[in-house]
């Protein structure tokens, strides 16, 4: 094997920022089968070349083809908007390049089962980024659930909660036009959850929801940046959800209620997760607290009974012994540094990633069911789109 892996990373905005991040800082605070090179910076903007030399990339080009097509990479790293996600991956794939991809997956089931056809057929390892799933504080909760500390599972609850519309002058981004998003809160934010539900519950059977868009036109963005816009003077209209929520049924008879929202105000970036079952329960209340994790265990004495709040940080939590003494609390960034070190280790190790393109699959199914079911009024089995 190379003992060295190159990268050509596509988009360099919010979610790019994270992911070169991710490259510095995966083989300083862990130990790495390969080193890790960045060697092409792909975007659009008069500061790609300025952020390609910050960010420590060898190179960067206007030209995601070019960047694929170089002989010496190894990983396509995909931080573009969604409605390039499939182009990419599939040229990627064809040249045999291992992917990593941001979700959603793809902006429709027809493109999302392409995708994951033609990683298979290429015969590379390819995950998804839903970097929630490697937050310590979910690891371990995950742990717990398998090792049956809460028992049969009843309920699963999840909130994810952000606040960066409640003003009716942000403008019109990209995130807020299906063309360019593919949908709404529900596809950006409830993707999250989702696969937060598949992880630590399992499948999703049906689901009945409702959406709602409450600021239907908006000034047309002259310029943006990750969560960031200014606003020119034209309007334009908002043909995505504002706000999402679902009802789910597992395939385990577990029930779920998901919930998300553009608009909770003070809520800067809120994503509860609670699951409940016969012996225990489990609450996250990150992404602003997430380091802690609330466990009860109904096999406590009596009178001793009550939800602890568990200080994710010691040596034997997961991914916590690269870092810091016990109780030096990690941050959001480290958990796209998680996503970079179990894809290179199963690169290394020639083993499926977790969460795979398979993972992507299943969670933009649900988020379909859900479409269909608030166009339809009705509850929809996932096995239906």
């Amino acid at each position: 094997m190379k003992n060295q892996m190159n990268i050509a990373q596509i988009g360099h905005k919010f979610i790019g920022k994270a992911h070169a991040y991710a490259y510095s800082n995966a083989g300083f605070f862990f130990d790495l089968p390969v080193a890790l090179h960045k060697k092409i910076l792909c975007g659009v903007g008069d500061d790609l070349p300025d952020i390609a030399a910050k960010w420590g990339y060898e190179k960067n080009t206007q030209a995601w083809k070019e960047a694929v097509a170089d002989p010496g990479i190894d990983i396509v790293d995909i931080c573009a908007p969604s409605r390039i996600h499939k182009e990419i991956a599939l040229e990627a794939a064809r040249q045999g390049k291992h992917v990593f991809c941001e979700k959603p997956l793809a902006m429709n089931m027809a493109d999302a089962r392409e995708m994951v056809a033609a990683v298979k057929k290429a015969g590379i390892v390819h995950t998804v980024g839903f970097n929630y799933r490697k937050a310590p504080a979910l690891a371990f909760a995950r742990q717990l659930i398998q090792e049956g500390k809460l028992g049969r599972i009843y309920h699963f609850r999840g909130l994810y909660s952000q606040d960066w519309l409640t003003n009716p002058d942000f403008p019109l981004a990209w995130r807020l036009r299906k063309e360019a998003a593919g949908g709404g809160s529900s596809w950006d934010l409830g993707a999250h959850v989702v696969d937060l539900s598949r992880y630590l519950v399992g499948e999703i059977e049906e689901v009945i929801g409702h959406q709602t868009t409450f600021i239907k036109e908006r000034p047309v963005a002259k310029y943006e940046d990750g969560l960031t816009a200014i606003a020119g003077k034209e309007k334009g209209e908002v043909d995505v959800d504002d706000s999402s929520s679902f009802l789910a049924r597992f395939q385990d008879g577990a029930v779920g209620l998901f919930e998300v929202t553009r608009y909770g105000s003070g809520h800067r970036n809120q994503n509860q997760i609670e699951v409940y079952g016969s012996e225990g329960g489990l609450i996250w209340r990150g992404f602003e607290k997430m380091n802690e994790l609330e466990y009860y265990s109904s096999k406590d004495p009596a009178g001793k009974q009550g939800y602890r709040t568990i200080q994710i940080g010691e040596a034997d939590h997961p991914y916590v012994s690269a870092y810091w003494p016990a109780g030096h609390i990690i941050g959001f960034g480290d958990t796209f540094t998680h996503e970079i070190v179990d894809f290179v280790n199963a690169i290394a190790g020639n083993t499926p990633a977790s969460p795979s393109f398979e993972d992507g699959l299943k969670t933009q199914a649900i988020l379909t069911a859900v479409d269909q079911s608030v166009a339809e009024r009705r509850w929809v089995a996932v096995s239906e789109v």
